[in-house]
């Protein structure tokens, strides 16, 4: 299930895209199939070694183009492990509103963008989010929770301050909206309720139904993200440097 619109967010062959707070890795499992030499990263070293796994498996079944490249690391995404200007593109989805310094983030992101990069960013919206926090501390208050919540326009203020260029925003993942709200109100680890299997059955068909199945549901999706999109997605370039003319071709 991807979050990032690649048809909004395009990759050349040869990019070298961060997946930054990549988790189980799919935005860097699309990106490698696509032809991009991808760097996973993230802090938790379990999902990081999962990830790594998948990218050997990828590589062994032939699911990326010849000459790719896959790596995942641990690292910290307020310290990046990489020199200036070292990527193309970055992706960090629905890891900013866990980030108490989210400045700091976006002030790393920059420095390791390329001028011409592009980026794209993912965090909960806010109107579905505020539900699911008023109807459940234990969603968000814990460990390594939520702590904030974007408004889409601050999300955007944040980018142009870290000196990027937003160029496009969307929402996604309608349907998993009632999802969350239904297990804020009966138990964030009830799985067994049974409003939440009939649910989350729903959404297995989604992903995995009938062709019939699968155009209503994503009908369905299109129609609602609008309106209770879970997920607000924003993406913003990296301004190319100025040129520098001679002295006298700038006079002339």
């Amino acid at each position: 299930m991807l979050t990032v619109d690649f048809s909004r967010f395009p990759l050349a062959p040869g990019d070298r895209v961060l997946d930054l707070g990549c988790g189980g890795g799919r935005h860097a499992f699309e990106c490698y199939r696509r032809g991009a030499d991808v760097v996973a990263l993230d802090q938790n070293a379990e999902e990081i070694a999962e990830v790594r796994k998948w990218f050997a498996a990828m590589a062994e079944a032939g699911e990326a183009p010849d000459g790719t490249s896959a790596v995942a690391v641990e690292g910290n995404a307020l310290a990046l492990p990489f020199e200036d200007e070292s990527f193309d593109k970055i992706i960090i989805s629905e890891v900013m509103e866990h980030i108490p310094d989210d400045k700091g983030v976006l002030q790393e992101m920059f420095r390791v963008l390329k001028p011409g990069g592009l980026l794209a960013v993912t965090v909960p919206r806010w109107l579905p989010e505020k539900i699911c926090w008023a109807l459940s501390d234990e969603y968000h208050a814990n460990e390594g929770g939520h702590i904030r919540i974007y408004r889409g326009d601050e999300l955007l203020e944040k980018l142009t301050d870290a000196g990027l260029t937003p160029y496009g925003t969307h929402h996604a993942h309608a349907l998993h909206s009632p999802y969350w709200w239904i297990k804020c109100a009966v138990g964030v680890d009830n799985d067994k309720a049974l409003p939440v299997k009939a649910y989350h059955q729903l959404l297995v068909w989604d992903i995995v139904g009938t062709p019939v199945i699968s155009t209503l549901t994503k009908a369905a999706e299109k129609a609602l993200n609008p309106v209770i999109g879970k997920s607000f997605v924003a993406y913003a370039s990296k301004p190319q440097r100025p040129s520098h003319r001679p002295a006298d071709e700038a006079g002339a």
